[in-house]
Formats: C-alpha cells, structure tokens, sequence
C-alpha cells in the first residue's frame, strides 16, 4: 500500500487518539496534580490514604479479587467445555453465551436489582415456597453477584481463545506418554492457557476495581468503592482535581496489568478473541 494512502488512511484515527485519549488523559494529569489555584501538589494523589478513601481503595480491591477469582473458577471448566465440542455447536454456544453482552451494561445490572431486592423475583418465588427470603441487596455479595455476571464473559473468551489454538497432538501426546487426566490438566493444559488466563484476569479485575454502576445500583449506595469516590468527586463535589488525584492512583493497576499482559501474552493470543 502507498506510504500516502496509509497515511490518509491513519489520519481520522490519530484524530481519535487525540480527541479521546491524549487530551482527556492530559487533563487528569493536569487537574490530579494541581490544586484550585493551579499551582502544583501532590496532595490529590496521596488523599488515597485518608481514611475513607483508603477503605473505599481496599473494599474494591477485596471485591474485586474475589469476584476474578469466581469468574477463573467458572470459566475455565467452561471453556474447556467449549473447546471439546464441534466447531459448530461451540460456537453456538459462545454466542449464545456472549448473547447478553449486547444488552446494555445498565440495564443487565438493573435486572439484577429486580430479581435481588426485598419484594424481587426471586424473594416472591422463596416465599411462595416458604423458604427464607435471600436478603443480599445492599450488600458487598450482591456487587460480587453483579460484576461476576457482567464481566464473566470476559474471562471465558480470552481462555476459550488459547485453549482453541492448543493442538490435540500435544495433548495425545501427553497421554500417550502416561499422563492421566489431572497430570494433563496441570501439566500440559494449565500452562498452555497461562496467556489467556493472565489476559481474562486483567478484562475483569480491573473494570471490576473501578467500576461504581454495579456498586451504586446493587450496593444502593450503602457501599462505597474507589469507583464511586472519583465519581462522586467530579459530580456532586465538583471537585475534579481530588478526582482527577484518585484517578491516577487508579492508573497505577491499569498500568500494572498492562505488564503482566506484555510479560505473560506476548503474542497477544489471549487478547485476539
């Protein structure tokens, strides 16, 4: 292709990086590290360890790892599914398991907070059973049951993806070798699939730790994460430089699990879903 041609080609995209990644991020620098007068501080980004805030960082953090780690659990058993069935069928079933992925984000968690609260569909159905009422609404196990649901996919597919591409003579090979099923699993399986598994645990982790639509619907605002701190900062305290000083905390993991993803999916295998 042309020099040129590519050029004019990539020209509307370096608008794009300009006018929604290199400017916004500029200014969270610009406001996390000044104060009201603009002169510069670093008192933005170390307020992490006020007390509240410090709480809200650990809570998401602590809810976040717990819900990655449900999501692995329940993932790779089923990608593993995927990947034993035909061509066709598995993807039938991918789709239909990615099928809630087009609903939109607010709306998925908003059923959820129909089916959880006090007077729910799930409640109505207990009692019409006389069984005790599930009371977990406003609580850190109903966020944990929101951000499972609505970042589940995102550990399966990127596992799902890796475990595709291992070749059924290395795994054959195992066997033929003396290897039983739990052998192969750990020994041959496991670390094939290492670069979709860093890949799933970083598309979860790190919109679970920043997310604050799933803990101010199910948590009812009665639980506060990090996510919800910054957010409140920019809209009802106005405050965008406390915001903006969270927020570069927050880029800290970002940057973090870009890492483990350059040193553990070099090839990008777990990313090319």
């Amino acid at each position: 292709m042309n020099k040129d041609l590519r050029k004019v080609l990539a020209f509307p995209y370096i608008l794009w990086m300009i006018g929604f990644t290199i400017i916004p991020l500029s200014l969270i620098f610009i406001y996390g590290l000044t104060d009201r007068s603009g002169s510069f501080t670093l008192s933005n980004v170390l307020s992490i360890f006020a007390k509240d805030h410090f709480k809200a960082l650990l809570l998401s953090i602590i809810l976040s790892i717990v819900s990655t780690a449900i999501c692995l659990v329940m993932a790779f058993p089923l990608a593993l599914t995927l990947k034993s069935k035909k061509l066709n069928k598995g993807s039938l079933i991918v789709f239909i398991f990615i099928l809630p992925m087009w609903m939109n984000f607010l709306l998925r968690t908003l059923a959820w907070l129909s089916l959880l609260e006090k007077n729910g569909i799930i409640n109505t159905i207990l009692n019409f059973l006389h069984l005790p009422s599930l009371n977990i609404i406003n609580t850190p196990a109903a966020i944990i049951l929101g951000m499972v649901y609505n970042y589940l996919p995102f550990m399966v597919l990127p596992i799902y993806n890796v475990l595709e591409k291992i070749d059924d003579n290395t795994i054959n090979a195992a066997r033929d070798l003396g290897a039983n099923t739990m052998q192969t699993l750990t020994k041959v399986i496991i670390p094939l699939s290492i670069p979709g598994i860093v890949s799933g645990i970083t598309m979860v982790f790190v919109p679970a730790l920043t997310t604050f639509v799933i803990s101010n619907i199910l948590g009812g605002s009665k639980v506060l994460l990090i996510g919800n701190v910054i957010e409140q900062e920019f809209t009802k305290g106005s405050n965008w430089n406390l915001g903006s000083g969270l927020s570069l905390v927050m880029m800290i993991f970002i940057l973090i699990s870009m890492a483990f993803i350059a040193k553990y999916d070099k090839d990008g295998e777990g990313m090319s879903v």
